[in-house]
């Protein structure tokens, strides 16, 4: 027998005839995106959603509070409404995703080519509401918090009195505090330093630190230094306070409803056609905003240092 023959089947031979296991595309941008899971949403109908609210004032209303039966002069009034109300108009945002149809024709086993692009656009685009109903210069909460409710940190790092500061602001029933990574780890730190490691609770499927029993949601789209993932040890951030939902009067997020062919909330996926080439292209687009119904509904602790750290081995305290 020939040396040749009597070697063993190699592995790069062997590769040729595997059936190797694949798994869908993995997009490292995604995000679990939990701002849209714990804030409360609203569908429109028409596109617009006008906040009426009573003009501001310790009571609406005089009225009388008397034990004396002789005086019976009851004050006579009604209750005043803003004559400019705001008015929430829904923004769009969309993208066209293009597939090669000999592409989709060839390739798509064991993953529809054509459904697995739609699926990404789709994350990518709610990647983007998430931001926007943060950052947007119209309708984001971060443009939106009235100058009474921000407040700057004490000693430039979150610690544990701000964050109770900022409870003051949003004190009737307040839902979730809202962070960057970077921003919750420099608050834990501050409790780690001062004996009070803050406990955890699980909301949405996710368990998270919580200060005074309010969650703390981490979320890349509250920037550091105007990045969603700086490099630099350190920078500076928010931290938002919210109270979610129609019924507390607090923030909630805006759809459309109805769309033609909806394929989530507030998302619509056309076909365009083919096009010549035997391109078939697809336009996706998601119509969204945020409300905030009223003022003390959200607040925000401004300019958040996340850069400090400790040499606990030689300044423990």
């Amino acid at each position: 027998m020939s040396e040749k023959a009597l070697k063993a089947l190699g592995r790069d031979a062997a590769y040729q005839l595997a059936n190797v296991a694949k798994t869908r595309p993995q997009y490292g941008a995604l995000t679990p995106k939990w701002l849209s899971r714990v804030l409360e949403f609203k569908g429109l109908e028409s596109g617009i959603y006008r906040v009426n609210r009573v003009v501001e004032g310790e009571t609406p209303l005089d009225a009388l509070c008397n034990q004396d039966p002789k005086k019976i002069d009851i004050p006579k009034g009604y209750i005043e409404y803003e004559t400019k109300p705001r008015e929430y108009r829904l923004s769009s945002i969309s993208t066209i995703v293009n597939v090669d149809t000999k592409i989709q024709d060839v390739y798509s086993v064991p993953y529809d080519q054509t459904q697995e692009q739609i699926a990404l656009a789709v994350e990518s685009l709610k990647e983007r509401q998430e931001s926007q109903i943060i950052n947007n210069d119209d309708y984001g909460l971060l443009k939106n918090v009235a100058d009474s409710q921000r407040i700057q940190p004490r000693y430039g790092r979150p610690i544990p009195d701000d964050l109770d500061e900022l409870i003051t602001k949003v004190w009737k029933d307040p839902s979730f505090f809202l962070a960057h990574p970077r921003a919750i780890a420099a608050f834990a730190r501050e409790c780690t330093r001062r004996g009070v490691p803050p406990a955890t609770v699980n909301i949405a499927g996710g368990t998270f630190i919580s200060w005074r029993g309010i969650p703390i949601i981490p979320t890349d789209k509250l920037f550091v230094d105007g990045l969603k993932s700086p490099t630099a040890k350190t920078g500076k951030t928010n931290i938002l306070l919210v109270r979610t939902g129609e019924s507390k009067r607090g923030v909630v997020g805006l759809y459309q409803t109805g769309l033609p062919s909806e394929q989530a909330r507030g998302i619509s996926v056309r076909f365009r056609g083919i096009d010549d080439n035997g391109v078939a292209s697809y336009l996706l687009s998601v119509y969204c905003s945020a409300a905030i119904l009223a003022t003390d509904a959200l607040a925000v602790l401004e300019d958040v240092e996340v850069g400090d750290y400790y040499d606990y081995t030689q300044n423990p305290v």
